[in-house]
């Protein structure tokens, strides 16, 4: 008889076996496969239905301007200084309440946009804005 000596025998496996990783991949499918519908326990209910459009509708905005001259227009009506306040009381009055947005000409004295903004807020105005033109320099 003769002996061969296998000198393959001692070499280091250079493949990683995958048969166990499969295997346990398998496993763990099957397990979440399972316990995903138990975990999700909802009670039934059905749930009312309601539209889904707004009770109120927003209100327009109100144009409040001022000219060069100092003279000013609420919307494109020309409207005098003493007649400001009350008709602004008037649109302070309705539901909902208009935004206010004052638009001064630059040319226009400080004092005239001044008096417009203590018109508003004598007669009640909630929300007022400024209108500018901008530019990023």
């Amino acid at each position: 008889m003769s002996f061969e000596i296998n000198e393959n025998a001692d070499e280091v496996m250079n493949e990683i076996n995958m048969t166990p990783l499969v295997d346990v991949m398998l496993v763990l499918l099957i397990i979440f496969m399972i316990t995903i519908p138990v975990v999700q326990h909802a009670v039934k209910v059905e749930l009312p239905r309601t539209s889904s459009s707004r009770d109120k509708t927003p209100p327009d905005n109100l144009q409040l301007a001022v000219d060069a001259q100092g003279q000013f227009f609420l919307g494109k009506q020309a409207i005098a200084a003493d007649a400001l306040e009350a008709a602004l009381q008037q649109e302070a009055a309705k539901e909902p309440q208009a935004q206010l947005y004052i638009r001064g000409d630059k040319k226009v004295p400080y004092e005239q946009v001044a008096f417009a903004m203590t018109a508003a807020q004598r007669a009640g105005m909630a929300k007022i804005g400024f209108v500018t033109e901008g530019s990023l320099r």
